[in-house]
C-alpha cells in the first residue's frame, strides 16, 4: 500500500485543484451580499467539522469512514454548482470547511498547495466580511449561527 499512497494523493490533489478552480470561479462570480453570506457559513461549517470527531471526514456517512478521503468535498462541490443559490452557498461552505481540514495537517507535501489556496480563499472571505466588522465579530457572528 505504501507504494500506491503516493499515486492516490498525488490524484486526490489534482482532483481538488480541479474542483477548487470551480468553486473559486463561482465565489468570485456572487455579489458582494452573498460573499458576505458565504463567509458566515464557511466559518460556521469549519467550527462544526472541527468539533467532530474528524473534521477531514466531516459530511461523510458514518458507514464510509474508512474510504482514505471523505465524501464531503464531493457532497459540497455537488451542491455549489445547484441552480438555488441557498443550496449553492452551502455547498460551497461545505467543500471549503471539508478541504480546509483535510489539507490543514497533511503529510503529503502535494496536498499542501491546495492548502494553501483555500487559506487564501478563507481570507479573501473574511475580508469581505470584515469590511464593516472587526475579525472578532466575523468570529462572533458565527457563534451564534
Amino acid at each position: 500500500m505504501q507504494i500506491l499512497t503516493p499515486f492516490f494523493v498525488m490524484m486526490r490533489a489534482r482532483q481538488l485543484g480541479r474542483q477548487f478552480r470551480d468553486i473559486e470561479r463561482s465565489i468570485r462570480a456572487l455579489p458582494r451580499r452573498s460573499r458576505e453570506r458565504l463567509s458566515l457559513l464557511a466559518l460556521r461549517e469549519i467550527g462544526q467539522a472541527s468539533r467532530s470527531d474528524f473534521p477531514h471526514l466531516y459530511g461523510t456517512a458514518p458507514e464510509t469512514r474508512f474510504l482514505p478521503w471523505g465524501q464531503g468535498t464531493d457532497a459540497g462541490y455537488e451542491r455549489a454548482s445547484s441552480n438555488n443559490s441557498e443550496v449553492a452557498l452551502r455547498g460551497i461552505a461545505l467543500w471549503l470547511a471539508v478541504v480546509y481540514h483535510e489539507t490543514k495537517n497533511s503529510p503529503h507535501a502535494s496536498l499542501q498547495p491546495q492548502h494553501r489556496q483555500v487559506m487564501q480563499l478563507l481570507r479573501e472571505l473574511k475580508e469581505v466580511h470584515g469590511s464593516g466588522h472587526t475579525v472578532e465579530s466575523w468570529m462572533n457572528d458565527t457563534a451564534a449561527a
